[in-house]
């Protein structure tokens, strides 16, 4: 019986890499993650063994040590990792997606050569520093600054909620080069942490997602060499909008993962648990979450495939990737309560890993742009493919 359309999407190689990734998640993965959420401890271990299976050179051209650019191959392998661990597969999502690929596509040649390897091979973490106390949905709203001095610039200000950032050696940092142009005067930099003038908060305590560490940054003065200046001056807001498509793809594989895992529980227990005699998933109320997870499981996957295997980077891909975050999403989120409602009081222990999984589920719902974000994107594009104008939305 064919349980699921989404696998008619896979050519055998991605067969082969989600047996490959699906195998080391059960051996290295399942075993802590109950452990890295209960201590919140990030897993460096783990990021060099992923190494080794190429994982953090998803999306990263082979030449530089990298598993190749093929984005359905990587919402595959955060699908399975995030199975087991959401947070493992946050932080490896913001070293991949949001630290090396930026370099991929808008580093220059001695860039990637000095960098990429680096990442690839898990010697360094990476991630992202765009948001910021006052600029998160409003990402032109940044307040750091660069200013230019001999040889380079100082970054002056301050990073919030940037995943990884306690254990990066390498941030893509966004910063003000012309505070009057607005969006038009965002440049990103590559800079090298630790350095002097820079610090980090310590970690946030978090409702989910622990083990994936998130801190402030700080920038008192951080000097950047020129050559560090990634993609073209004063147009870092443009390459950030265009990371939203795949940042907000791949971060939906971790919802799918979610909700498979959520499944396979609520399967597993319904088909062992007995009352009055009779195992519960005999029970039409059961039945009934048990069939709206795997119809939102199948929704959400095959979407997601489908939309990895069309993406074209040189194509406006915002409608369906925030089409399909708000769902994933929102059903991550409700599916998991479901779960626990079918386990009863052991799913509400922590015992079992469904009250761990719906914690990291509502992250999903606020980053890489929140639910309300997204419903604002779909509605303006629609609108403005019906004739009406920026000036007509204004202030939607």
């Amino acid at each position: 019986m064919k349980t699921s359309l989404a696998h008619a999407l896979e050519g055998e190689e991605h067969r082969i890499l989600r047996e490959t990734v699906r195998r080391f998640v059960e051996e290295k993965v399942r075993p802590v993650a109950a452990e890295m959420d209960e201590e919140d401890r990030f897993p460096r271990e783990l990021f060099g063994e992923m190494a080794s299976l190429g994982l953090t050179g998803l999306m990263v051209p082979e030449a530089y040590g990298g598993f190749g650019e093929d984005l359905l191959a990587t919402v595959i392998a955060f699908e399975e990792i995030g199975r087991a661990s959401p947070a493992l597969a946050l932080s490896l999502l913001a070293h991949t997606i949001l630290g090396a690929l930026p370099i991929v596509r808008y580093g220059t040649a001695e860039q990637k050569e000095k960098y990429l390897p680096r990442l690839t091979s898990g010697e360094w973490i990476g991630g992202t520093a765009y948001t910021e106390p006052n600029a998160g949905s409003d990402a032109a709203a940044i307040q750091t600054r660069a200013e230019k001095v001999e040889g380079g610039f100082r970054l002056y200000g301050s990073k919030v909620f940037i995943t990884n950032g306690s254990e990066a050696r390498l941030l893509v940092v966004y910063a003000k080069t012309d505070p009057e142009a607005g969006h038009r005067g965002i440049t990103a930099f590559l800079v090298e942490v630790p350095a002097e003038g820079f610090s980090v908060s310590k970690n946030f305590e978090k409702m989910g997602m622990r083990g994936s560490p998130t801190s402030a940054l700080y920038f008192d003065g951080v000097f950047v060499p020129e050559e560090n200046v990634l993609g073209t001056m004063n147009r870092g807001f443009y390459q950030v909008m265009h990371g939203f498509n795949v940042e907000r793809l791949t971060i939906v594989a971790i919802s799918v993962g979610i909700l498979r895992e959520v499944l396979e529980w609520m399967l597993e227990h319904a088909s062992v648990r007995k009352q009055y005699g009779r195992p519960i998933g005999a029970f039409q109320l059961i039945q009934e979450k048990i069939a709206r997870t795997f119809v939102d499981l199948e929704l959400a996957r095959t979407y997601l495939y489908l939309a990895a295997r069309e993406y074209r980077p040189d194509e406006d891909w915002r409608l369906p990737a925030a089409t399909i975050k708000i769902f994933a999403a929102e059903q991550a989120t409700r599916r998991a309560l479901d779960g626990i409602q079918v386990l009863g009081g052991y799913g509400y222990t922590r015992e079992y890993p469904l009250e761990r999984l719906l914690r990291d589920a509502k992250l999903m719902e606020i980053g890489a742009g929140t639910t309300e974000m997204m419903i604002r994107v779909i509605a303006r594009t629609l609108l403005r493919s019906w004739g009406l104008s920026d000036e007509d939305l204004e202030g939607s």
